[in-house]
């Protein structure tokens, strides 16, 4: 991998700067790079065993600062807006509203107000809690939760972006687990499988993978609902849950401004030994034992990177720039709500791979098992998967 750390640099505000939790006086951010371009994970690492941790990476100065950070609403954002993603992505206009539930930690107050600047910026149409196509609850269909945590709610600020930039007709569920803890999180994608209406779950959070986790996996098992998982941002090495069998594990490209696409040298991948090899990957993973991440990809590199709005501070909202496979996540969960078809976890990635364009360059590891695990190749990696969606064919089987 090459994510070259640029040292810590200390933020010495309280609760307010880029992934400071509530509880924080103060905070140590790690700035990374990809390419030419430095960015902070929203979410700090090294969370403790049983939790997770958001995938959302801010592009910042040398500083840490937010770039791009226009007070003004109004003003055109730099990163790839709805239009780039769609034409690269071949995202069709689609009919009827299918919802998409997105999965998340802490309370995001603004989460209506941020929505509502992306949407309008872009000419998509209004999606208010007033209309019934935003609905915002808690991990069990309730009240919210009134902790408030900036890196997560940066977190849902680009998923909410991504889903709307991908489906602009989707209506969209968006569950607030209490915590970080897995068990809160799989409360929420519980609860989001119970909703009418709802075809694809969007989690964009992990930790390393563990056969432990194991015997949770079947949380991240959908009938007939799309349930998208981050496959991580620190390169070679696997994440849970992107490897449980039943979820869609999204991996993360470098997407050129003349469409070409290379792995991102932070997307997760790897080897799930302990969770069950689903039947799709046999004869397409086999050295690897059990589950392998990823199986489709798409845009994630910073360097690359989206448009979001939402909080660059606690208490200020501005234009950013965004990447990691939390971006990826909800826009591949996006594209299988769009389709509304037939979903049998990501079994139809693998069947409908001539829908999908092969991402053949790039790497997230310099050294790995096997070259695949880490280095993009002809057909199946680590990655990327199988590669990134021409259209919507690989969304249904």
């Amino acid at each position: 991998m090459d994510l070259r750390k640029l040292g810590l640099v200390a933020l010495g505000l309280s609760m307010g700067l880029v992934g400071v939790a509530p509880a924080s006086a103060q905070s140590a951010v790690a700035i990374e790079r990809s390419g030419h371009t430095l960015h902070v994970a929203a979410c700090p690492r090294g969370n403790p065993f049983n939790t997770a941790r958001c995938h959302a990476h801010v592009v910042t100065d040398a500083r840490g600062n937010p770039l791009n950070g226009k007070a003004n609403p109004n003003a055109v954002p730099a990163g790839y807006g709805p239009a780039t993603l769609q034409s690269a992505y071949g995202i069709p206009a689609g009919s009827g509203s299918p919802t998409v539930a997105i999965v998340d930690a802490y309370a995001y107050p603004n989460a209506e107000q941020d929505l509502a600047v992306y949407r309008a910026q872009y000419g998509l149409p209004a999606c208010t809690t007033a209309s019934g196509c935003l609905r915002i609850v808690g991990q069990s269909g309730g009240k919210p939760p009134s902790r408030v945590d900036v890196g997560w709610d940066q977190e849902q600020a680009l998923d909410l972006d991504m889903v709307s930039a991908a489906c602009p007709n989707c209506k969209i569920l968006l569950v607030q687990a209490s915590s970080a803890s897995f068990s809160n999180l799989w409360t929420g994608v519980d609860y989001a499988k119970t909703v009418a209406g709802v075809r694809a779950i969007s989690n964009s959070y992990g930790n390393t993978d563990s056969s432990s986790y194991a015997q949770y996996d079947s949380h991240y098992t959908g009938n007939n609902i799309a349930i998208t998982v981050s496959t991580g941002d620190s390169g070679y090495g696997a994440q849970w849950p992107a490897t449980s069998p039943g979820a869609i594990a999204v991996g993360g490209t470098s997407l050129a401004a003349n469409g070409t696409e290379t792995a991102w040298n932070g997307a997760g991948s790897g080897c799930g030994i302990g969770h069950p090899k689903p039947s799709f990957q046999s004869g397409v993973t086999d050295a690897c034992a059990g589950r392998m991440e990823a199986d489709i990809s798409a845009v994630a590199d910073p360097n690359t990177g989206v448009a979001v709005y939402g909080p660059a501070t606690r208490n200020a909202s501005r234009w950013m720039v965004f990447g990691g496979t939390s971006a990826s996540a909800p826009l591949i969960g996006a594209m299988f709500a769009l389709r509304n078809g037939n979903i049998n976890g990501a079994s139809s990635i693998y069947a409908n791979r001539t829908s999908l364009q092969d991402v053949t360059s790039g790497s997230n590891g310099s050294s790995c098992p096997v070259n695949y695990y880490c280095h993009s190749v002809a057909g199946y990696d680590g990655p990327t998967g199988l590669g990134t969606p021409q259209g919507l064919g690989a969304m249904s089987n």
